[in-house]
């Protein structure tokens, strides 16, 4: 969750730390985009992602799943309203400069509502994805509800949506991370834990079953995808996994410096003799179809 994790595309659920921005979009594009690889990878395959495909994603981050379909043929636009910084990223990889080689007219990309990048001659969408894994944070799911609101009605009937969430705990090494630097009560809590968003919490088996249903789709089919997040070193790690969101709660509570300290710790028993730190990890996605 590129192989990832997760959470900047969407609109954040809670309040971002004061931090670089940029150095933090560069993070999620150079280090932890692409844990989520082979989730790309299974999705496409099984939808037949091709030159026929009409591609919409939501939150789609600096662009590497979007630049995969590409290398498929399909046409592609992305909207991504939560990350200014990753949406020049993506533009850097999926819109080349004048004299640095052919522009495709089929890639549009946008930093605010999908409908905002469709004309009303643009055919309607084949697929939709939603990446950005939900589960992990309070109030992600109905982050999503926005954007999927506004995609739907810009696809073809029955198209496939693709919406990505967390696998159980017990699968996922991030989750012990997250509760050595959270606390070790912060991911037993609901959703709605002390009244407010972001906070971290264990991702629930409906989770994407309720987010489709809420945003009026069918259900059609789910699996899961092992994504192990692999970095060259602790540093890395650390950095990657700042970059996706799910620390910036203990980073609001402390400093930036102290949870990296703390990250630091508890990647310890992930690291190998060659300093190379390994944490298995699982996500499931669904595959629901528009009304």
């Amino acid at each position: 969750m590129t192989p990832v994790l997760v959470r900047q595309h969407l609109p954040t659920a809670g309040p971002v730390p004061r931090t670089d921005l940029g150095a933090r979009a560069r993070d999620w594009s150079e280090i932890q985009e692409r844990m989520l690889v082979p989730l790309y990878e299974a999705v496409y395959e099984r939808l037949e992602v091709g030159p026929g495909t009409r591609l919409l994603a939501l939150g789609c981050g600096s662009g590497l799943a979007l630049l995969m379909a590409a290398s498929r043929g399909a046409s592609l636009t992305g909207a991504e309203p939560g990350s200014p910084e990753r949406l020049a990223l993506a533009r850097e990889r999926l819109l080349p400069s004048a004299g640095e080689g052919p522009a495709r007219k089929d890639i549009r990309l946008t930093g605010r509502s999908p409908g905002d990048a469709a004309g009303v001659e643009t055919p309607a969408y084949t697929l939709v994805t939603a990446f950005e894994p939900i589960g992990a944070l309070a109030g992600d799911a109905e982050a999503l509800a926005g954007p999927l609101a506004a995609a739907v009605p810009l696809a073809e009937r029955g198209a496939p949506v693709v919406l990505v969430g967390w696998g159980p705990p017990e699968r996922c090494a991030t989750w012990d991370v997250l509760r050595a630097v959270a606390g070790p009560d912060a991911l037993t809590r609901g959703a709605e834990a002390d009244g407010g968003t972001g906070r971290p919490r264990h991702a629930l088996r409906d989770d994407l079953e309720e987010t489709a249903q809420r945003a009026g789709l069918r259900p059609d089919g789910s699996g899961r995808v092992a994504c192990p997040f692999g970095y060259a070193g602790v540093d890395s790690a650390v950095r990657g996994l700042l970059s996706t969101g799910l620390f910036d709660t203990a980073v609001a509570a402390t400093d930036q410096d102290q949870v990296g300290k703390e990250l630091a710790e508890a990647l310890h028993p992930y690291r190998r003799p060659d300093g190379t730190v390994w944490m298995p990890n699982v996500f499931r996605y669904l595959i629901a179809r528009t009304p």
